[in-house]
């Protein structure tokens, strides 16, 4: 049986030094933003603060400089998200964009859309969605039905997309889309090949015949999407790498995906909150909360190793849904241990108060996002040759 090792990762001196300039950005942005808007973490989204980054060339940090990059190192990548997410600070738009779009569209397209599109990125003034997820398919990417045909018209050589995507975080608010559809048949290769036949494009958001319905979270909160394709005309160019190569490519994606520091710091602000009203002479409190950072920094130490591993040119995959799926594990716990040691005492209307509702009712879609943990322990088992 093939073991795995996730080699800890280690920060070089010019990674404090980034942290000690984004800290002091932080204590000049922070302050305006509640802290019951921080417990959104990194979802919560705010396009001045996006192109703020932009501007400081924290937004595209490691990608070349032909593409608006900066050509830093993963590791001061990691820095500036951990300090992000440390203070719940509103990244949200600009967030896949910078995640995965960037680096998706510079290795498949790099001589088409990358040159075009990237530096908005960097700048801060281009926001995307995935469009993965379909009403029928759940966590089964295999099963789309989501379809485009080549097509020449008054528009021009392209395709036309038809078909639904669900749960697309964000498309109220995104520019662009990198969409899965099915452009061929199952078996395009010849054999039963469940992942064949499928492409990725690039579909602006304003496109006719695309409609954007919002889906309201329990919180009563607008992130999530059904974006609906009827006709919808994508210049042939908008084509990602090689039709038929879209599962490949996806594969990719969702590495960039499951790698960050977001999978284990989405309860961050419940966490400081109970640190701040914690009785340190209570050793109920000290051994919980001792133990809850103590899993953060095992999880902090296993993620620096994933950015050490993209830092390396090596694929992540395998290590990135660990540390998703346990990640969501202590995220998910969180809220139960608030009331655990606070319930009875907490002060209705306190900022405690109010990060334990918000948690609470969030957590349940940590372990759905990014892949569901059925999926990712799937990925697991089969990596370590369980199954």
């Amino acid at each position: 049986m093939q073991g795995l090792l996730i080699d800890p990762g280690a920060l070089p001196p010019e990674c404090e030094a980034l942290r000690a300039e984004v800290r002091a950005f932080l204590a000049e942005e922070m302050p305006a933003v509640t802290p019951l808007r921080r417990n959104r973490n990194w979802t919560g989204a705010d396009a001045a603060f996006s192109r703020k980054m932009g501007e400081r060339g924290w937004l595209g940090m490691t990608w070349p400089k032909r593409y608006g990059g900066h050509e830093r190192s993963m590791l001061e990548r990691y820095v500036v998200l951990e300090e992000m997410l440390a203070v719940g600070a509103p990244v949200a738009a600009h967030w896949i964009a910078d995640r995965q779009s960037g680096p998706l569209l510079m290795r498949y397209a790099p001589d088409t859309l990358a040159p075009r599109i990237v530096p908005l990125i960097a700048r801060g003034e281009a926001f995307f969605c995935i469009g993965m997820s379909e009403p029928d398919s759940g966590s089964d990417l295999a099963s789309i039905r989501s379809r485009a045909e080549r097509r020449a018209d008054h528009r021009g050589e392209g395709w036309v997309i038809n078909g639904r995507k669900v749960w697309t975080s964000g498309a109220h608010r995104a520019h662009f889309m990198i969409c899965l559809v099915r452009t061929g048949q199952r078996d395009a290769g010849g054999s039963d090949n469940r992942h064949g036949g499928m492409s990725q494009f690039l579909v602006d958001m304003t496109t006719p015949g695309l409609t954007v319905r919002p889906i309201i979270n329990q919180l009563g909160e607008h992130d999530f999407n059904e974006v609906t394709f009827d006709d919808v005309f994508v210049p042939a160019d908008h084509l990602i790498g090689n039709e038929g190569d879209g599962w490949k490519q996806v594969g990719a994606e969702l590495a960039f995906e499951r790698s960050g520091p977001e999978r284990y710091l989405s309860s961050s602000q419940l966490l400081l909150e109970m640190l701040d009203v914690a009785d340190a002479d209570d050793p109920r409190h000290a051994v919980a909360l001792g133990r809850v950072v103590a899993q953060y920094g095992t999880l902090r130490q296993m993620s620096l190793g994933v950015a050490a591993m993209l830092a390396r040119g090596e694929n992540p995959a395998l290590a990135a849904s660990l540390v998703k799926d346990q990640g969501a594990l202590v995220e998910q716990a969180m809220p139960d241990l608030a009331h655990e040691l606070f319930g009875g005492t907490v002060e209705p209307g306190s900022t405690l108060h109010q990060s334990m509702l918000y948690t609470t009712l969030a957590v349940p879609s940590f372990s759905l996002r990014g892949g569901t943990r059925e999926i990712l322990r799937g990925i697991i088992a089969k990596g370590l040759d369980l199954r």
